[in-house]
């Protein structure tokens, strides 16, 4: 899979560019624990830290990055980002936008009030064919003062613009900077065809494997890493 990303070519050197997802990791993340006290068990337990399919999730595809500093007080947003000429002249100049009230009307994160965002794009994406990409708020990012809306574009054919990342502001007491660099958007490939799905009861053979299997996990930590995880990698180019 190559994902190819485009800009206009004077931002080129000055905008931040999508980066794996496992280098975004939250310092949060990093600080955590690997064990904690259980007061219903009595003993130290493995955290979430220690929990591969919670890392690899937070680890996979790569993330859209804020392009600058946005500074936020109780619910406006500012930024001084001084552009150069551009060669495209319906690109955007500025890091936010806004959709209306009406526009997320009947939805269970509309307030009845408050214009949702969009994190405006200043790259293109384009994926292989019969690919489209699923862009979703990083994951277990709740410390983030907003929830992106998670959508699927199909970036084999939609290549030519900039995809836009709508988002809903989650903090209206926040009062700080949202720093350039921060993560607004996972990004991963799917494929476009639809899977066919296969249901079956368990054969006498499986019956055994699952026993097996939730024996060894039950037993001792760390099976589902040792054994089934697979290995992941990541280019940039």
């Amino acid at each position: 899979m190559h994902i190819t990303f485009r800009c206009d070519p004077a931002l080129l050197d000055i905008l931040p560019r999508p980066i794996p997802a496992k280098q975004a990791l939250p310092d949060w993340l990093r600080a955590m624990p690997p064990k904690a006290f259980s007061e219903l068990h009595g003993r130290d337990i493995r955290t979430v830290k220690q929990c591969p399919p919670f890392i690899d999730a937070m680890s996979h595809g790569f993330m859209v990055l804020l392009p600058c500093d946005v500074r936020v007080d109780q619910g406006q947003f500012s930024w001084d980002w001084d552009l150069p000429p551009l060669t495209v002249q319906a690109h955007p100049r500025a890091p936010l936008s806004f959709h209306v009230p009406a526009q997320i009307a009947g939805a269970p994160f509309f307030d009845g009030h408050n214009s949702a965002l969009k994190f405006n794009s200043f790259w293109t994406i384009a994926l292989e064919p019969g690919w489209s990409l699923f862009a979703t708020h990083p994951v277990n990012r709740d410390d983030l003062p907003f929830r992106l809306l998670t959508g699927l574009v199909d970036a084999d054919r939609f290549t030519d613009a900039g995809i836009n990342f709508p988002a809903v502001w989650t903090a209206p007491d926040f009062s700080g900077v949202l720093a350039k660099g921060t993560p607004v958007a996972q990004c991963f490939a799917v494929p476009r065809a639809a899977p066919e799905l296969v249901f079956e009861g368990f054969s006498a053979e499986r019956t055994a494997r699952y026993d097996a299997l939730v024996g060894e996990v039950l037993a001792a930590p760390g099976v589902y890493r040792k054994r089934f995880r697979a290995k992941r990698g990541g280019s940039t180019g």
